[in-house]
């Protein structure tokens, strides 16, 4: 018997409000963790730079840790050991709400915040060494220095490799479903057990995806033009 295609079944209806459900949800862990990443790479970044051998060590040792391990088995781990990992009182804050969402938005956020850490180091590279002395002998500290003349420059830099990162990031939240986080991918594959119209239910999501990614990607490139270059003249 020949498969019969239909859209209409999956975009519509209680199907069509689960897809948007888990469309809210892949935007709100990727919108937070892109945000934390974003701040934690930065921070990163900079202890390793800094002349502080304990902190370069840390940083180094983290970079190193959350690049070269599977994103999947660290959602893992923080969904199954975080009760050896994290204090009992933020266990206990984190099970009083969403701990499933907790989970993935820390292990995506440790993940990207270890290759933007990267990103941010080889932009921070690219700024002439001078301008770190200048800083300095005009009496900014280091911390100082790196916030209002570095960062702002190496920023401007590492614009596209900062937009695949946070795309990635993105389409990385989709691995959030395998430890019950109520996502776009978890929906579709909802969809998919009640209907038997898979192929629907991931094409559309699969076309969701790409909207969001192509949206992401213009509204940092407009930042990039209209902000970014404007403090550079």
């Amino acid at each position: 018997m020949a498969y019969q295609f239909d859209f209409g079944q999956v975009v519509s209806g209680e199907y069509g409000q689960w897809l948007v459900s888990g469309l809210v949800t892949t935007l709100h862990i990727s919108a937070i963790s892109i945000v934390l990443s974003l701040a934690l790479g930065t921070a990163i970044a900079v202890l390793r730079l800094s002349k502080v051998r304990p902190l370069v060590w840390f940083s180094a040792s983290y970079t190193e840790f959350f690049r070269n391990t599977p994103l999947l088995v660290q959602i893992f781990f923080w969904y199954f050991g975080s009760y050896n990992v994290l204090p009992n009182v933020v266990n206990e804050w984190l099970y009083k709400r969403d701990f499933e969402f907790a989970c993935g938005v820390i292990a995506l956020t440790v993940y990207t915040s270890a290759f933007i850490a990267e990103e941010i180091r080889s932009g921070i590279f690219s700024i002439p060494k001078n301008q770190l002395e200048a800083s300095r002998a005009c009496g900014l500290s280091f911390t100082q220095a790196m916030a209002y003349v570095i960062l702002p420059q190496a920023f401007r830099v590492i614009i596209p490799p900062l937009i695949s990162q946070f795309l990635n990031l993105i389409k990385n939240s989709s691995l959030v479903m395998t430890i019950g986080v109520m996502d776009l991918t978890y929906m579709a594959r909802q969809i998919e057990a009640h209907t038997f119209h898979g192929f629907e239910a991931f094409t559309v999501s699969t076309a969701m995806y790409l909207c969001i990614s192509l949206l992401v990607s213009l509204g940092v490139n407009l930042y990039n033009r209209r902000v970014l270059r404007v403090r550079s003249h």
